[in-house]
């Protein structure tokens, strides 16, 4: 039986729970930090918080702020919580009455979005801050549902190609909290055993080297690793992971054409669309794609990685401090995607039915603060400011509390955080290889119309990956027909 990672649902690498046997990625309550200052946050963190993610009083209640957000990646009670939990402490300090609470909301993207989008309509849950993900910037906005920001909340610092997904209309309704970019991971020791000499591919490889490197893991008269399938896999489930590696393929064969304006105008041309698709193609090949790509979401994907089943993978930088959890560095690499990578993540934006407006605006500003965005990088986010990884006086350091002890170990005194850090606590590769893959990303169709986009999107690629699947001009002009109905051209 295929085994599985549970997920919390989210559309692009929101992961819950485990992979089975194999990658033992504690996503707990604490980050297992690295250094003093994250590890002064989460002492302070443990001891002033007020009612834990998922609480289930009502919200709005009298000096609370509340969040609502997606499930956490690094865990119950994880870096988000502490985050807040630390902002708490300081409202303490200041003899505040207001305290900020975190309310996860459960079940898949589709449905976060709908229980936002019914709660804010119906005034049924008094959100002040909502987490949103980045396509879902401009309904919110459209719909008059989250409050334009002032401009100074989002400086020079946030990394450009992230700033300009909390914007619509010319106005700024949100400001980065945390980003997310496709990368490419790959088994060191897999190619080792294909006896390939240089396993370094951190500065990047194309698609047809990568599939000469297949090549060779798979050579006639080779022994293969032990449970090895194919070549490599990805996120091609019938939900946002197919829309996420479809929108890659058509803004790599098309030179980063967009399939809409900035307006959300349908914008694409059939001649478009069929360079997409045939890409698309290319890449999803039975020759090199593992089989259940096809019903994969990023936990089931990231399972099979983890397993030997694949020498490559396409995912999420979670996955960095995940799959370290189990594999070595000898074992596992990670580079760019090849050809264009598609930028995710998650904006904070102040909900238009909020009564506590100004204490609202101070805690998106300091949960997306310089010293915030780093202890995001530090638990495995990829931050949003350019700071986190290149400001070596920024650090995790939010709040202090003399004579924290660090939380480093596990019960068994084994260090319960095994992810490479470089010199000054970052995770090794984040200054390297996902900034970089950050500054070069790029956004999905920005439309109001977002959630009708993905789903006519996913649908009509589906046919793709059928027994019979259509020709790519023939398929192109059912998808350009199928686009021209939710969108406006």
């Amino acid at each position: 039986m295929r085994r599985r990672l549970r997920t919390s649902g989210r559309g692009h690498g929101w992961v819950q729970g485990r992979v089975h046997g194999r990658v033992q990625g504690r996503l707990s309550g604490r980050v297992y930090g690295y250094g003093l200052a994250l590890a002064l946050l989460l002492t302070a963190c443990s001891g002033g918080g007020q009612a834990g993610p998922g609480a289930t009083a009502t919200p709005g209640a009298s000096g609370d702020i509340v969040v609502a957000s997606g499930r956490d990646v690094t865990g119950k009670g994880g870096i988000r919580q502490q985050l807040i939990d630390a902002w708490n402490a300081q409202q303490d300090r200041e003899h505040s009455d207001v305290h900020a609470r975190l309310v996860e909301l459960p079940g898949s993207a589709d449905q976060q979005r709908s229980q936002l989008l019914g709660a804010l309509q119906s005034g049924s849950a008094q959100y002040d801050v909502v987490n949103l993900d980045v396509t879902w910037v401009p309904e919110f906005a459209a719909a008059h549902l989250i409050r334009p920001l002032p401009d100074a909340l989002v400086g020079a610092d946030v990394i450009k190609s992230f700033a300009s997904t909390a914007r619509w209309g010319g106005k700024l309704y949100a400001v980065p909290f945390n980003s997310d970019v496709g990368l490419l991971y790959y088994r060191r020791d897999h190619l080792k055993q294909a006896h390939v000499q240089d396993t370094d591919l951190s500065k990047g490889i194309t698609w047809r080297q990568l599939r000469d490197l297949i090549d060779a893991v798979e050579a006639p008269g080779r022994s293969r690793p032990k449970g090895y399938e194919k070549g490599w896999t990805t996120q091609l489930g019938p939900y946002e992971g197919r829309t996420v590696n479809g929108i890659e393929a058509f803004l790599s064969a098309t030179d980063g054409a967009g399939l809409t304006d900035e307006n959300g105008r349908y914008t694409a041309t059939v001649q478009q669309l069929t360079d997409g698709i045939a890409e698309l193609r290319a890449r999803t090949q039975g020759a090199y794609t593992l089989g259940d790509a096809v019903r994969s979401d990023e936990g089931e994907s990231l399972t099979d990685f983890a397993d030997g089943r694949t020498a490559f993978l396409r995912h999420w930088p979670y996955a960095y401090r995940t799959l370290h959890q189990s594999l070595t560095d000898a074992q596992l690499g990670v580079a760019p995607l090849p050809g264009r990578a598609v930028l995710g993540g998650q904006n904070l934006a102040l909900a238009g039915s909020s009564q506590q407006a100004d204490k609202a605006r101070e805690l998106i500003r300091f949960l997306t603060s310089r010293e915030s965005e780093r202890c995001l990088l530090d638990a495995g986010f990829a931050a949003t400011r350019e700071s986190a990884y290149t400001a070596d006086d920024v650090t995790c350091g939010v709040a202090r509390t003399p004579g924290a002890a660090s939380p480093s170990a596990s019960p068994s005194g084994e260090s319960a955080d095994r992810m490479p850090r470089d010199d000054h606590g970052r995770p090794a590769y984040a200054r390297t290889i996902l900034l970089p893959a950050l500054r070069r990303a790029v956004q999905r169709p920005r439309t109001p119309l977002y959630g009708a986009f993905t789903q006519t999107f996913a649908t009509e690629l589906g046919t793709l990956f059928t027994d019979d699947p259509p020709g790519d001009a023939e398929l192109a002009a059912e998808l350009d027909k199928e686009l021209r109905k939710v969108l406006p051209g």
